[in-house]
């Protein structure tokens, strides 16, 4: 009789592939980090915390990211790379177990006329080759359908060289869905002459009303006068056709003016090159406000504003074209789509109707894929980017997100937390860089930078669980679990902004009366129509003040010493205090090292590798010329004044300071030291500078306009739990001045804070556009009749 071997109960050894469970960062000294070490969990989620310009997108999209998408490139061939963006190797001592990374950041989408939500998630690409397949009539393959295809014909004769050269006939078609008349782009502008010159005048007697069009000028004014082509002392109104057609529309033409070889051209070409083909939030205030008052952009009367040809417009699937499929709110594209049942087409209707459902899913089923995609916000562009992820079959990857929660209201907050967790569980590394406090519950993992911002931040404050966190004593921890209280006195209006029938996107014949002279939050669900009503229908123009969510322009050569203005009276007051020229204290202008042009380094560019930036040694990274650099103003010469933060500014330029003493630079620094950047150095590239900062940035310039109603949308994106406190007061001093401030926020805190508050519903989309709620936040809590209701009676720990 056998007896039966003893099975070998002891578990198996741990596989050495299994032992690397942990990103190893060391040494990560970019921008502000100072020496940070940390081993990241994988496969976890792991929130990044800590004040606005603590550190963290430094150590989470420069450092992490930036250097797993910089291998991943080193792994195509050199030919490859030279077409590939160059990437630096972040500094950093050691970075060890590195998935690859994809990033999802807010980043805005491209703002060009013919990108729009369908074009930036492939569902337009879907949708044309299917109305190519069952579009009747059929008009021709997926090009056909697209509006930024143009058609194309040509025929002629063409050489091959195959062993003897032979001559032959060729033709070729190719048919675009494009709208001719505005080339896809749904609007055609139209140029207001009355802005550009007053034709009861002649050209000597200066008629020209264009921004920097001087009568001396050769490239300008003095080309019409002098080219021969026209009578300089005739009023334009008494132009002849001929006249008129020169005037206006001439093509270029070389003409000679006091000898000098020059270019004429149509008033109407020379202003849509210098002009128009510019970005408009690139321009100066003064060209900007005159662009906008020249140029007036009307839907195409020919395409009705679908962007799309005629033929396309005309091929149908049911009573259904591709236009009307666009415009169609996402939701109800997805019934549609669901509706369909064609065998032919089954694999592509299957992938169309998952990336739908993922619209709605991600609560962004009330776009349209028609909408433009530069009318997105941030947070809207972000989740739109996730789109594309979310059922994705890749595993072990890192996933980066920059508060995938910006915009949304407390109720969709939930939703996202889902689905970041669903990423988690699929067995990928997920990295949230968060301020939202229901986010940074659901963490796995948190990393807290800090203590301050600037200069004071850099470092690992906490690391580990969110209970420990609470109990941690950092900024972040302390006030995790801050609420602030409904306001008991709200302050009385002073009048009121009159909205009758709204009808602006989903808005459904708002009438409401927003107060003036107080406080008053707009709120709602994300799509439910608030920034339709406030910039939409609240008037534009004198004494109305809006702080948008548009991105902030500037190269490195940028900072907020140039964005905010500041640099001018600093400028001026060198000048003044040297006797010499203003242009010389720019290292954009005189003053400019000349080996690095004013940059402060030198950029070598070494083809597909990434390009090296070494510290100029004729300047020392100081940016100016070495004979700038010896004139002084209050003891300090002009780099040493760039490199102050704005508190030390603040008092550099103060009335106690002396000869340095300038109060129209000590103006500006207050402005940004109110809403909390004293710690940002005032020479620092705008390309350095966190979301938050950027925002507050753009909020402290317009504070110097004098406008009697702000309009704000969301300040508190980017914001540190700390930081809300800060805003609410600079709020509050706003109004307490005499302002009316309107609010579009999704933060309790603000709703709390609020003197009134509407809210918009009930849902998103076509099921919003409507006033849901009028009263003051108590009033808010007690009623409970709204999803913002129930949320704010939460926050505050109503019962």
């Amino acid at each position: 009789m056998s007896t039966a071997k003893r099975a070998n109960t002891q578990p198996p050894a741990p596989h050495t592939a299994d032992s690397h469970d942990l990103i190893r960062v060391h040494g990560a000294r970019v921008n502000n980090l100072k020496d940070v070490s940390i081993d990241l969990p994988k496969r976890r989620l792991t929130v990044f915390t800590g004040v606005s310009g603590s550190g963290k997108s430094s150590l989470v999209f420069n450092t992490i990211a930036a250097e797993s998408q910089r291998l991943i490139n080193e792994t195509y061939s050199a030919f490859v790379q030279g077409f590939m963006p160059t990437l630096a190797r972040p500094e950093v001592d050691v970075l060890e177990g590195l998935t690859t990374a994809i990033i999802v950041d807010q980043q805005r989408m491209g703002g060009d006329p013919r990108s729009t939500v369908g074009t930036a998630t492939d569902a337009n690409a879907m949708l044309r080759i299917l109305f190519s397949r069952l579009g009747r009539p059929h008009i021709g393959p997926p090009s056909a359908y697209a509006f930024n295809v143009p058609s194309v014909k040509a025929s002629g004769a063409i050489t091959v060289e195959r062993g003897a050269k032979k001559t032959v006939k060729a033709t070729f078609n190719r048919t675009g869905g494009m709208c001719t008349r505005c080339e896809g782009r749904g609007a055609v502008s139209d140029i207001d002459l009355t802005q550009l010159y007053d034709d009861s005048k002649s050209i000597a007697e200066g008629a020209f009303t264009i921004p920097g069009w001087k009568s001396d000028s050769f490239w300008t004014v003095r080309v019409y006068a002098e080219s021969g082509l026209l009578d300089p002392d005739k009023p334009i109104r008494d132009f002849t056709k001929k006249e008129m057609q020169d005037f206006l529309y001439r093509e270029p033409t070389k003409v000679k003016v006091e000898g000098v070889n020059l270019t004429y051209e149509g008033l109407i070409p020379k202003i849509q090159k210098s002009f128009l083909s510019k970005d408009t939030e690139a321009l100066q205030p003064h060209i900007r406000a005159f662009v906008e008052r020249a140029v007036t952009f009307t839907t195409c009367p020919e395409c009705d504003g679908t962007r799309l040809s005629e033929g396309a417009r005309a091929s149908r699937i049911g009573r259904i074209n591709i236009a009307d499929a666009c415009a169609m709110q996402i939701s109800d594209l997805a019934e549609w789509v669901g509706g369909l049942d064609e065998p032919s087409v089954a694999p592509l209707l299957t992938t169309l109707r998952q990336t739908l459902d993922s619209f709605v899913e991600i609560g962004l089923g009330y776009l349209s894929l028609e909408r433009p995609s530069g009318t997105l916000s941030g947070g809207e562009a972000q989740r739109v980017k996730m789109i594309r992820h979310l059922g994705s079959p890749l595993t072990d990857t890192t996933y980066v997100f920059d508060e995938p929660t910006a915009g949304l209201h407390p109720h969709d907050i939930q939703r996202m937390n889902d689905l970041l967790l669903r990423l988690r569980d699929k067995g990928n590394t997920v990295l949230v860089v968060e301020h939202k406090p229901q986010t940074i519950a659901i963490a796995d993992h948190v990393v807290d930078l800090g203590p301050g911002a600037g200069t004071a931040g850099g470092t690992v404050c906490f690391e580990g669980t969110v209970e420990g966190l609470r109990a941690g004593g950092t900024v972040t921890g302390r006030h995790l679990d801050d609420r602030t209280a409904v306001k008991e006195k709200v302050r009385t209006p002073s009048g009121a902004l009159e909205i009758r029938g709204a009808t602006a996107h989903n808005l459904r014949e708002v009438d409401v009366d927003i107060p003036l002279g107080v406080l008053c939050v707009v709120t709602g669900v994300a799509g439910s129509g608030k920034s339709s009503l406030v910039h939409g229908s609240v008037p534009a123009g004198a004494g109305v003040v809006s702080v948008d969510q548009t991105a902030i322009k500037g190269s490195r050569r940028s900072n907020p010493a140039t964005y905010t203005g500041l640099l001018d009276p600093i400028r001026k007051a060198f000048a003044k205090a040297n006797g010499v020229k203003p242009a010389l204290f720019s290292a954009n202008s005189e003053g400019a090292c000349p080996t690095c042009n004013g940059v402060g380094v030198v950029y070598t560019d070494l083809g597909m590798m990434a390009g090296v930036a070494t510290t100029c040694e004729e300047c020392e990274g100081k940016r100016f010329q070495t004979a700038v650099l010896d004139y002084h103003l209050g003891g300090r010469d002009i780099s040493e004044v760039l490199a102050m933060s704005v508190t030390e500014a603040a008092e550099f330029f103060g009335p106690g300071a002396g000869d340095a003493h300038t109060p129209a630079a000590h103006r500006v620094l207050g402005r940004l030291a109110e809403v909390g950047l004293g710690y940002l150095k005032i020479g620092q590239p705008l390309t350095t500078l966190s979301g938050g900062e950027r925002q507050r940035l753009k909020l402290a310039t317009h504070m110097a306009e004098k406008g009697g109603v702000y309009v704000l949308d969301e300040p508190t994106t980017g914001l540190h739990l700390a930081d809300v406190e800060q805003l609410l007061g600079l709020l509050d001093r706003l109004v307490d001045s005499g302002k009316s401030v309107i609010v579009v926020e999704h933060h309790q805190a603000v709703m709390a804070h609020a003197d009134w508050i509407i809210d918009l519903g009930p849902g998103a989309g076509h099921d919003g556009g409507q006033i849901v709620f009028e009263g003051t936040p108590a009033d808010l809590v007690a009623a409970r009749s709204t999803l913002t209701g129930e949320h704010l009676a939460a926050y505050v720990g109503a019962r």
